[in-house]
């Protein structure tokens, strides 16, 4: 069985980082985001992490080479050896470009990139709900998940709110965003052969079967 490396994709809001960490739970690999990774080389003050802080401090993007350090030396630890899942990375074709040079310098590549996608009025509507606890963290959703009693948090009953990020403005000046920097990884693994696109306007569950079928089915 060659080694599982899977990338997730799709615009904010539409489900993928629940598909992958669910995943991942079932084939017991590691899902991998950047963001985690960021915080993670921030918060032990690693050299990776003080290259990045600097251009974040300078307000600058952290350049590719500097986020493709940070997922290589993450699957360089044991608990990758099967494989691992990418979460929301690569952003750009470039990112993928880097990856796939830094994976083949090893002899491995890409198994599949798994693109979640849904109308965007549901990834608005779905971000929008969204509400966060001011105390505990805690999430809920208007519609989908919504508290016992409006804007009172059911884990500690401190106050609920809507991040500003979140507000349907902002969903929409992320998704214009998404489209232009993201949006061309999908023709560019699609012309790979590695593209496997998958309805987010469904159930969780019923978008789950599809996927984990997908991924064992790779495994074999």
């Amino acid at each position: 069985m060659s080694k599982l490396i899977l990338v997730f994709l799709g615009p904010p809001g539409v489900g993928k980082g629940t598909q992958a960490a669910r995943l991942a739970k079932d084939l017991t690999l590691p899902h991998i985001s950047t963001g985690d990774l960021f915080r993670d080389h921030l918060k032990r003050d690693t050299p990776l992490g003080q290259k990045a802080k600097g251009y974040m401090n300078e307000g600058k993007l952290v350049p590719d080479e500097l986020v493709v350090d940070l997922v290589m030396d993450r699957i360089a630890n044991q608990d990758c050896a099967a494989g691992f899942i990418l979460d929301g990375f690569p952003r750009t074709v470039n990112q993928d470009l880097a990856l796939e040079k830094a994976l083949s310098a090893k002899g491995e590549k890409v198994s599949a990139a798994l693109y979640f996608d849904a109308s965007r009025e549901t990834i608005v509507e779905r971000i929008s709900g969204r509400r966060t606890c001011r105390a505990c963290g805690a999430m809920s959703h208007v519609k989908y998940a919504p508290t016992k009693a409006a804007g009172v948090c059911d884990a500690c009953g401190s106050e609920t709110y809507q991040r500003v990020d979140d507000a349907a403005e902002k969903v929409s000046e992320r998704l214009k965003e998404y489209d232009a920097k993201t949006g061309p990884l999908v023709p560019h693994y699609r012309g790979k052969g590695l593209l496997r696109e998958f309805d987010a306007g469904g159930g969780v569950d019923e978008i789950y079967a599809e996927v984990k079928a997908f991924a064992e089915g790779l495994k074999d």
